[in-house]
């Protein structure tokens, strides 16, 4: 059902002859569950629930995602951000929940005197109760999510080291980052035609045509409207966004609001504050039929270059690669050094991350003449210059 109006209702969200509409509906659709495409306040749910009747499940926009996040989480990080995600967006709801034991409670205050005046019925101290053990919990939690960000920190700090680069995946939900990332890497990284399939970040090692070797990562896919909590609970995983040397930005091109998800990602970015990070423009699925062409907004959006793929057909991955690597390139400091023979380690990582144009043997080093990230430079300056 679909309703136009000027003002949100601040008692039904639809008002009042809307919602009795819906609930009228019910019997005859034999349906027991009604989905609201938005957020509902405490309010909101309690009253719309009044009206269908406690058999009715009311689920607004944000509980319906933290549903199906809740059946794809499989790691332990995956589990523990839906989980905060979860008891955040539970808190406030908590009131309707319990009004079952007050109602059990009958005759509760009566029987402690004086008209159990200063007495608290049990439903209300179940409610506080409750209130303070998910406190508890979403301290927790937090705190088990700070280790796991810390964690993550730490691989990052050890790549920045070896001046290895790395490339995020970003898109809307189900625009076949996935498969991208298997085709890319050969990983079997779980994908599958559905939302939100990708929860955790993987990162696979890719070799580009120049022999570098970058990190690609998988990350979640972003959605219209996605719910403030998600976003906070989802921080450890989005900082691979935000800490990548590149962003590949793969659109669904076959779906026919190709263009509103690509604004969508691009908004979501831009809360990221990840917008300054150079970015491809990939336009994936190509073999169901583009419904969308390039045009003077790619441009606009700041993109240099878009490249069409078909992950799952393993068409266009080479121009990919190719893309990726002149993209990288873009970003490198030139360095000519001489790298004593017992530093190896300095060489083999300059081979690694970046692009050596000329190495010459001499009887105190290996002269080379290169194209380094610039986190790779620092590590250089203690070397003697050519």
């Amino acid at each position: 059902m679909v309703q136009r109006v000027g003002r949100i209702d601040p008692a039904t969200f639809v008002g009042s002859g809307k919602l009795m509409e819906i609930a009228s509906s019910l019997p005859e659709l034999d349906v027991n569950v009604v989905v609201f495409d938005d957020e509902l306040s405490p309010r909101h749910q309690r009253e719309i629930e009044k009206v269908l009747g406690e058999d009715i499940r009311v689920l607004d926009r944000s509980a319906l995602i933290l549903d199906i996040f809740a059946q794809h989480a499989s790691t332990r990080e995956g589990t523990l951000q839906v989980e905060l995600a979860q008891y955040e967006y539970r808190l406030p709801r908590l009131t309707r929940q319990w009004t079952h034991l007050a109602r059990q409670a009958g005759g509760g205050a009566a029987r402690g005197g004086a008209g159990g005046v200063g007495l608290r019925g049990p439903g209300e101290t179940q409610l506080e109760v409750d209130r303070r053990e998910i406190g508890r919990k979403i301290a927790k939690l937090k705190n088990d999510l700070e280790e796991v960000r810390a964690h993550r920190q730490r691989h990052r700090v050890q790549r920045t080291r070896a001046g290895m680069r790395t490339t995020a995946l970003v898109g809307y939900t189900n625009a076949g980052k996935s498969t991208l990332l298997n085709a890319l890497t050969g990983a079997d990284v779980y994908a599958a035609d559905q939302l939100f399939a990708t929860l955790d970040p993987t990162v696979r090692r890719v070799k580009l045509p120049s022999g570098r070797t970058v990190l690609l990562s998988d990350t979640v896919g972003f959605i219209q409207k996605l719910p403030v909590a998600l976003v906070a609970a989802f921080r450890a995983t989005l900082e691979e966004v935000v800490e990548a040397d590149l962003l590949l930005h793969v659109v669904d091109v076959s779906h026919p609001l190709a263009w509103d998800h690509v604004d969508v990602v691009e908004d979501t970015l831009a809360e990221l504050e990840a917008s300054r990070i150079p970015k491809l423009l990939v336009l994936n699925k190509v073999d169901q039929g583009a419904a969308i062409e390039v045009d003077a907004r790619v441009a606009n959006l700041g993109y240099e270059t878009a490249v069409r793929t078909s992950a799952i057909h393993r068409t266009g991955l080479d121009e990919l690669l190719a893309a990726i690597d002149n993209e990288l390139l873009r970003g490198m400091a030139a360095v000519s050094v001489l790298i004593p023979y017992d530093q190896g380690e300095i060489l083999a990582a300059i081979y690694e991350s970046g692009v050596v144009e000329e190495e010459v043997h001499t009887p105190d080093g290996v002269e080379v003449t290169a194209r380094v990230p610039s986190r790779l430079v620092g590590q250089l300056d203690h070397l003697q210059k050519r």
